[in-house]
């Protein structure tokens, strides 16, 4: 029962592993069952339930309600999953090789498990779809952004490409699509200070030293018949903050298309499809850890407020 990975018995399911519940060295409880029943926020006639079908697995395979307790062993079981708004958008491969895989998600679909999304992320949906089960994230995408997500296929090499993203290898542009405004220098590089504190949705700037830095160039502006004056910005991120690119363009007074948080925050329900934020992960590059070759990855989804705005205000069919 010591083993940290989950047995033979519990394969993943919908290309999630089984929780592993640790055992507190302890002689409180008689079985397993007893102690399951305080852990876990359930009733106690749930809890039998799910042993009786089996659900509850030790290294060897089901356990029954009556198993001795095992002081310091480990169980594991799968968790029942939410009900979650179905995400109706593919999921692309854009690249991939032995080591890693790149995705090229859409909006709307969160990168990893979290919350109300579990099912309905690129993560889970990868693994069960490939049959990757140690398929992991090297970083992530607001669930709000489309584009390029590296994944790492095999455990061995996570920390060699997380180390790359942390140590500033890895080149990312995005693509943006907001209001056009014509006092904007074309080309200019917005740095300041963000901070985002927990139990916050938003992130904010601040006074002080900047700690966040990005590369602002307009890609071509038109006036639209739909929304009027349009531009299209390549965004080159020289730090990693959380919402960094989303706030820049706001303090520049351009808030990207469909942003749900800046510079005001609505309450967009989660099955609401329409208007979705006009930020795309547009390219990713990282020097191939065995070589040192450069590999780069383009995305080939577009902005669609930028090539079909009524399409973008309408949003899918069916939707509310």
């Amino acid at each position: 029962m010591g083993s940290v990975r989950p047995p033979e018995s519990l394969p993943p399911r919908f290309g999630l592993d089984p929780a592993r519940m640790r055992l507190p060295v302890s002689d409180e409880w008689a079985t397993i069952r007893d102690h399951v029943v305080t852990r876990v926020p359930l009733p106690a006639a749930q809890v039998d339930a799910m042993f009786d079908a089996g659900r509850f697995h030790d290294a060897e395979g089901p356990l029954p309600a009556d198993a001795p307790y095992v002081s310091g062993g480990s169980i594991w079981f799968h968790r029942d999953l939410p009900d979650e708004a179905p995400v109706p958008f593919g999921i692309d491969v854009a690249f991939s090789d032995d080591r890693v895989l790149v995705a090229d998600k859409p909006h709307f679909l969160a990168t990893i498990p979290r919350g109300k999304h579990v099912r309905e992320t690129a993560l889970v949906r990868l693994r069960d779809e490939l049959g990757l089960p140690d398929l992991s994230p090297a970083h992530r995408l607001d669930r709000v952004t489309a584009g390029l997500v590296l994944f790492v296929i095999r455990r061995a090499d996570r920390g060699t490409f997380q180390n790359l993203f942390r140590d500033r290898r890895v080149a990312k542009t995005y693509e943006a699509v907001t209001r056009y405004d014509p006092a904007l220098p074309t080309t200019q590089v917005v740095r300041s200070r963000i901070v985002k504190e927990r139990g916050t949705v938003t992130a904010r700037e601040v006074d002080g030293e900047p700690n966040a830095e990005t590369l602002v160039e307009l890609v071509g502006h038109r006036d639209d018949p739909v929304l009027g004056p349009v531009a299209r910005y390549r965004l080159t991120p020289r730090t990693g903050r959380t919402h960094q690119l989303r706030l820049h363009l706001c303090s520049l007074g351009i808030p990207i298309l469909g942003d749900p948080f800046y510079p005001d925050l609505r309450d967009v329900p989660l099955d609401d499809l329409r208007t979705p934020l006009q930020l795309l992960a547009r390219t990713l590059s990282w020097p191939d850890p065995t070589s040192g070759e450069p590999v780069t990855v383009h995305s080939r989804r577009t902005l669609q407020a930028w090539d079909d705005p009524a399409g973008w205000l309408a949003g899918p069919a069916g939707t509310p």
